[in-house]
């Protein structure tokens, strides 16, 4: 037997030992192979040899064997010391809780900060702000200052005329459509044909769309 056979009989009976829980060859390969670099062959055959030379226990289940380690060479423990064991898993459990919720805390805290601007960023952002700001206040008195401003006064007459002309607007459209109506009635032709025939152009054809109000 080699040096690493010998190597990889010690490891695979120490690793049996210290898990005390049934594997198959393949899953202490699986187990092992990145850490000690054993091959699969060579790991069935050192379980095979511990399960000949009685080191470790060997069972079939139909067609896969489980090696586990050999129970008689632990001592046996009383019904307090499971219960001891037990209580101590439990307060383990309850630690394990508390710190991996307050590492989540500190991770928060930590992406918080992470996201929060620097000092340097603060005040090169508020540098910023301030010239923006300056810039919003110069245009801000050049509209003060200005001398063409429109008056309420002038505001209200724009509107008023505004109203008047498109009241006319209309008032002159209605008679218009009112006399092609009585025109169309004793003409022969279509109503485009009339208006190209007499060179009237409509609000239509001129893309114009008459303000509701």
């Amino acid at each position: 037997m080699s040096k690493k056979d010998k190597e990889g009989l010690t490891v695979i009976f120490a690793y049996l030992n210290e898990k005390n829980r049934p594997y198959s060859a393949q899953d202490v390969f699986n187990n092992l192979q990145k850490q000690h670099g054993l091959g699969k062959t060579a790991v069935v055959k050192a379980m095979e040899q511990l399960a000949l030379e009685g080191k470790i226990k060997e069972k079939t289940y139909g067609k896969q064997r489980i090696y586990f380690a050999d129970q008689a060479q632990f001592a046996e423990v009383s019904e307090a010391d499971l219960k001891a064991i037990d209580s101590r898993i439990s307060d383990l459990s309850t630690q394990v809780q508390a710190i991996s919720q307050g590492c989540r805390q500190l991770d928060a805290e930590l992406k918080e900060l992470n996201s929060s601007l620097t000092t340097e960023e603060m005040m090169s952002e508020i540098q910023e702000l301030k010239a923006e700001c300056s810039g919003y206040r110069e245009r801000l008195e050049k509209i003060k200052s200005a001398t063409n401003h429109v008056t309420p006064e002038q505001k209200e007459k724009v509107y008023k005329e505004r109203h008047l002309y498109v009241k006319e607007w209309k008032k002159r459209k209605r008679l218009a459509s009112d006399m092609m109506g009585s025109i169309l009635e004793g003409y022969p032709k279509t109503k485009k044909q009339f208006l190209e025939e007499v060179g009237v152009e409509t609000d239509e054809d001129c893309k114009v769309m008459m303000p509701s109000t």
